[in-house]
């Protein structure tokens, strides 16, 4: 069987098309998707630390959710124990009330500085002076362990014990604390 010129023409025209169509498969086709499928699975391994980080904040806030009331109880007993009004006009006769009754009379109070709480939104923290001209040490050393554990939003941050040599047994003393008010 001898082909002619015409068919041999087909022959070689179709195996052309087919290498074209098999090119156009793998490069046309095969190619685009398979960058596709890669730039894809590349998104997806990027967004895996994104994903861990989101699902640490649901366990975060569950969580927060969760000691939400106990918190919530917490700040109520807080406000409960702050006065109502400025912080300035009803701390230093309190103080100056508490020292008295523990036989210290002069007592002079006054405001250091301000600062906002960041662990307890909706409160803020106030620091104060509080000088003692001529105290007795076991009096003050009374006054001050008490201090504390009857004012439980007030914390001691610094104290300053001065011996006069004129009288030995009265000291200056100045104490630097600091207690949550509302803001």
């Amino acid at each position: 069987m001898k082909l002619g010129k015409e068919e041999i023409q087909k022959l070689v025209l179709a195996g052309l098309m087919v290498v074209g169509v098999i090119y156009c498969y793998f490069n046309l086709l095969l190619g685009p998707m398979g960058r596709s499928q890669e730039a894809a699975r590349i998104s997806i391994e990027a967004l895996g630390p994104t994903i861990a980080a989101a699902k640490a904040q649901i366990a975060k806030t569950a969580e927060v959710e969760r000691a939400a009331p106990a918190n919530m109880e917490t700040t109520r007993q807080v406000t409960a124990m702050i006065p109502d009004g400025s912080p300035v006009a009803w701390f230093p006769p309190r103080v100056g009330e508490f020292f008295k009754q523990h036989g210290l009379d002069k007592i002079s109070t006054r405001l250091a500085g301000e600062a906002a709480e960041k662990e307890m939104p909706g409160f803020r923290r106030m620091s104060w002076s509080i000088d003692l001209p001529k105290v007795g040490f076991v009096p003050f050393a009374t006054a001050v362990a008490t201090l504390e554990n009857e004012e439980p939003l007030l914390e001691i941050n610094g104290l300053q014990i001065e011996a006069g040599r004129d009288d030995i047994e009265s000291q200056r003393a100045l104490l630097t604390v600091s207690n949550y008010v509302k803001q």
